[in-house]
């Protein structure tokens, strides 16, 4: 949540004040050909965002009903308001608040960024995200339930010409030696080709041998439509392929492979946008017999906008319906 991935590699401080963005924004397609593969060799973003472009394909299925309103208050600072009733997740009221500054680092960043939720009984969700310089960004996460830290994580990318170096230290706590400590590395050897590599480490007292070691490569293609990633470790395989047929129609197949449990599922998601109509209609199937779909309209010329989840899933004859309307930009 909140990975806001760098577009360019601006000298940041300029005074020009930006409008408020959202706490999530995509990364730039890259420049040069027209398509998805860039003319020469650039940073290839973070190895946590090796699947984005595949993943953003994918409907997020809700169930139940939900209501959010935003309000913009200043260029700066946006407050919402959520109700949510499901039978699946805590039904209630959430408030959320974010707030942009005045540190500009590319046409559509600005720093610092600061945005979370509470609800009525305490349970809080909050994120931090800055950039130091041209190349060091720094990410906090927090969430707290029941009066209790439940994660507790840091992460600092540091992004050089033609790689991305990051840290993350989840959950650490010295006194019952316990935490998790990631890094990670990714490496742009062509214009085309990046490579990369993840060392994940696991701390605690209740773990066979008191610590667990993860190691995990790897691997990115781009064509000018299409897209390649995969990774492989002693966890498991996890492979991605996502097309662009055309402005209006994408697709993403993804495969996943878990050694330890012997099992693997394989998904097919499909994204269709018209503009025209002011709508998005998002769609899956994978072999475990899921079906979903989410569609999403804008009602221009008003600030709403319509969602209609729906999953079903054939072998465990189980059926989710949710309805989400959105207000305010």
């Amino acid at each position: 949540m909140g990975n806001v991935l760098a577009s360019s590699q601006k000298d940041c401080g300029f005074p020009t004040l930006p409008p408020l963005p959202p706490p999530e924004q995509p990364q730039a397609a890259a420049s040069g050909t027209g398509g998805l593969a860039p003319d020469k060799v650039e940073n290839p973003g973070t190895m946590e965002d090796l699947h984005k472009r595949c993943k953003d394909v994918y409907p997020v299925n809700f169930e139940g009903a939900r209501v959010l309103v935003n309000k913009g208050l200043s260029n700066h600072f946006q407050v919402s308001h959520t109700i949510n009733m499901s039978s699946v997740t805590p039904s209630g009221y959430r408030f959320g608040a974010t707030y942009v500054g005045t540190k500009q680092c590319g046409p559509n960043e600005a720093f610092p960024v600061l945005f979370g939720d509470i609800d009525p009984s305490g349970n809080l969700n909050a994120n931090l995200i800055h950039q130091f310089g041209r190349r060091l960004r720094a990410r906090f996460h927090s969430q707290i339930q029941g009066g209790k830290y439940l994660v507790s994580q840091f992460t600092g990318d540091y992004k050089g010409d033609d790689y991305t170096a990051s840290l993350t230290l989840a959950n650490m706590d010295v006194l019952n030696d316990t935490g998790v400590i990631v890094g990670q590395y990714l490496q742009s050897v062509t214009p085309r080709v990046a490579l990369g590599v993840e060392l994940a480490y696991q701390r605690s007292p209740q773990m066979p041998g008191g610590h667990l070691a993860i190691l995990s490569l790897g691997a990115r293609y781009i064509g000018n439509d299409y897209m390649c990633s995969g990774n492989i470790g002693a966890a498991g395989l996890h492979l991605c392929y996502y097309q662009k047929a055309s402005e209006q129609l994408h697709f993403g197949v993804e495969l996943e492979t878990n050694i330890r449990i012997q099992e693997s599922i394989a998904s097919v998601g499909y994204q269709i946008d018209l503009p025209k109509a002011d709508l998005s209609f998002k769609g899956l199937a994978d072999s475990s017999g899921n079906v979903g779909a989410v569609l999403e309209k804008k009602l221009v010329p008003l600030p709403f906008t319509i969602a209609l989840s729906g999953l079903i899933n054939h072998s465990k004859n189980n059926f989710k319906l949710g309805l989400g309307f959105v207000a305010g930009g």
